[in-house]
């Protein structure tokens, strides 16, 4: 259109619009000036403005709050009342944007997602409960798991019969004083089940100095690092369909933990073992990676078309849920 109104005057309209394949008629309505609609009378069957507000009104007593346009036009008109047609009380009830529900409802609250950093070991954990089967059917016992978020170890486990604050309790107690935990330094992260947010683990870990927190309702990735935890558990070729006896599921453990502490090769620590990073052997074992690529390279660097290899670094921070870039930059400037 653009074109035509530029060449146009200089070639000719009926020419340029030949050669775009643009009806003339196209061009000279569009070069009109739009015409005001004119305006649009009202029905005469249409409700007045004081009908329409008798009508909101009567839907919106408490004894029509709960019913569907159908039933109230049903109710009024066994009463022998006849406002208006039920496709009209549909029609009020959405221009107000109370189609669904008229009653004021129950605004449940809004969690924010947990934001956790750790910089280095034992100062954030994340812990969980995950069910073991027993037996028979219906029969389970329940592993209890406490992960140092930063280094991935396994500080503290436990095989039990039942899920309980009490347990948990004990649970919780003891892996802070293996790992002698002080006042202020430690975070302790867990879901929202029983026992994570009973009274009796609230005041141990007040107590304790610990900070807790824990994820949102329904939000299964707010306790990541469990959750993997347990995948690799349940996913190792050793893990049985079903445990004999707690005694079975405990031997199990004693097998397993520290084969994942200290052997495990962790795709998130760089291919490191948990037992490195919590223990201050990270540095060394990746010079010493270090040493054996430059090795490798020497001997043969045409295999090597990337230049020399370097091993994976060890993590320097981890987050549960990283806030959004700006937040990261604010965290920085304050550390």
């Amino acid at each position: 259109m653009a074109t035509v109104t530029q060449i146009g005057p200089r070639l000719g309209i009926a020419p340029t619009c030949a050669a775009l394949g643009l009806p003339r008629a196209t061009y000279y309505r569009r070069r009109r000036p739009p015409r005001a609609a004119p305006p649009r009378r009202p029905s005469p069957r249409a409700l007045g403005s004081g009908e329409r507000a008798a009508v909101l009104a009567l839907l919106h007593e408490p004894r029509f709050v709960d019913h569907a346009p159908a039933e109230v036009y049903a109710s009024l008109l066994d009463a022998g009342q006849y406002l208006c047609s039920e496709r009209m009380m549909y029609r009020l009830l959405a221009e107000h944007a109370e189609v669904r529900e008229r009653r004021d409802q129950l605004r449940h609250a809004v969690y924010a997602a947990p934001e956790l950093l750790a910089r280095r070991p034992n100062e954030l954990w994340s812990w969980d409960i995950t069910k073991l089967l027993g037996p028979a059917k219906w029969t389970y016992f329940y592993l209890y798991v406490m992960l140092d978020v930063f280094s991935r170890y396994v500080v503290g486990w436990m095989v039990a019969h039942r899920e309980s604050a009490t347990l948990a309790e004990q649970f919780i107690h003891e892996a802070c004083a293996r790992q002698g935990i002080g006042r202020a330094q430690l975070t302790i992260h867990a879901d929202r089940g029983q026992a994570m947010i009973s009274k009796s683990v609230a005041f141990l870990l007040a107590d304790l100095g610990v900070t807790k927190t824990h994820s949102r309702p329904h939000v299964s990735n707010d306790n990541p690092f469990s959750e993997a935890q347990f995948k690799t558990l349940k996913y190792r070729p050793a893990f049985p369909e079903r445990f004999g006896s707690i005694h079975d599921a405990r031997a199990h453990g004693h097998v397993f933990f520290p084969w994942y502490n200290t052997e495990h090769h962790h795709s998130g620590l760089g291919l490191l073992t948990p037992h490195d990073v919590h223990f201050g052997l990270a540095a060394q074992r990746v010079a010493e990676r270090a040493a054996v690529l430059t090795a490798a390279y020497a001997a043969h660097p045409e295999r090597f078309p990337a230049g020399r290899p370097m091993p994976a670094a060890a993590p320097t921070e981890v987050w549960i849920n990283p806030p959004k870039p700006r937040a990261l930059e604010e965290v920085a400037l304050t550390h």
